[in-house]
């Protein structure tokens, strides 16, 4: 009769509860250990004026810096000493197919907003205006700078909420409660977001959440809900000048100006459109499309390193006790 183990599953490898506990420990130990070497290097070399050089748009920049590095690093180590995986396992290595996922993610993610802006309009919540040319250096890089900012914030948050916490679960046939325990806290996240719209904006960045994981699930790649990721928040802000989650300076000047004149249960208000329906709309078509498409798929490297546990090999095992067989047999002999 099979006995049950606290610790270790079938594989001989440490459950996956056990597993997501520790990189949330390490992760937080490690973001806060990044995040002060990063301010004592900043306050050397900018002296007393790091603090403004922080207030202003770098400071977006600095955090996107923490998050990355922190969430790669242990995601990447708890791989490797947990459950004796590769680095390519954790979904950002140049895989064959890699950069068609991030191009054909940037496209969803940017035609999603824009279906959620036309949303908007055909309900008369708002239309938009073109800038004026004078501003088309401003624009320029606004544009620019913005896009770099939003592909690295994203990938920060995509390799901490899909990254080795919703792997670690998949591997252990339980991608259903990582997709809950990772889209829940990505959301709560955003909660102290400027002109938050607390029901409706939690429900839509949970529903995001689910959106870029099923991204994920479907390619085991990070390319894709980071295509997905940055496109969105860029499209909505760099572009169509909405707020992006309640936050409106990432890109100062957008190539179109807001003229807001709906109820804010439709467009979101000052939070912008992920705390209104047309989010919400948005979303559950997208879902639908990313996980039905027939042409997003793994290649067999990457479902491999995810359909199952990375079972501890038997074989050293094994050979022992022929060993001490055939040990066994001489003396006998």
């Amino acid at each position: 009769m099979e006995t049950y183990n606290f610790f270790l599953n079938k594989a001989g490898r440490l459950r996956s509860g056990w597993r997501l506990g520790i990189f949330v420990v390490a992760f937080a130990i490690v973001a806060k250990l990044v995040e002060m070497m990063t301010l004592v290097g900043l306050s050397l070399l900018l002296g007393r004026y790091y603090q403004d050089f922080l207030a202003g748009y770098a400071g977006f920049v600095v955090q996107a810096f923490i998050l990355f590095i922190s969430a790669t690093v242990v995601g990447a180590a708890c791989g490797t000493v947990l459950e004796d995986l590769p680095f390519r396992a954790l979904g950002w290595a140049v895989h064959p197919g890699w950069l068609r996922d991030f191009v054909v993610g940037s496209i969803i993610g940017a035609a999603s907003v824009l279906l959620a802006a036309l949303i908007g309009m055909i309900g008369q919540g708002f239309h938009f205006k073109f800038n004026s040319l004078t501003v088309s250096s401003a624009m320029g890089k606004s544009l620019f700078f913005s896009a770099m900012l939003f592909v690295f914030a994203a990938a920060g948050e995509e390799v901490l909420f899909r990254g080795y916490p919703l792997q670690t679960l998949t591997r252990a046939r339980l991608a259903w409660l990582g997709v809950l325990l990772t889209s829940l806290p990505f959301a709560a996240a955003h909660l102290a977001n400027p002109n938050v719209v607390r029901g409706v904006t939690f429900a839509n960045t949970a529903l995001a959440g689910l959106w870029l994981a099923a991204a994920y699930l479907r390619t085991r790649s990070l390319w894709l809900p980071l295509g997905i990721h940055w496109a969105w928040n860029w499209t909505m802000g760099a572009v169509l000048g909405l707020p992006v989650s309640g936050i409106t300076k990432l890109a100062p000047t957008p190539l179109l100006r807001l003229v807001d004149t709906g109820p804010q249960w439709l467009t979101g208000g000052a939070y912008g459109p992920e705390g209104g329906a047309i989010c919400t709309i948005a979303l559950l078509i997208s879902i639908a499309f990313v996980w039905w498409a027939p042409w997003l798929k793994a290649t067999e490297e990457l479902k491999k390193f995810t359909d199952g546990e990375n079972a501890i090999s038997q074989q050293p095992h094994q050979q022992g006790e022929l060993d001490q067989q055939g040990a066994r047999t001489n003396r006998s002999s």
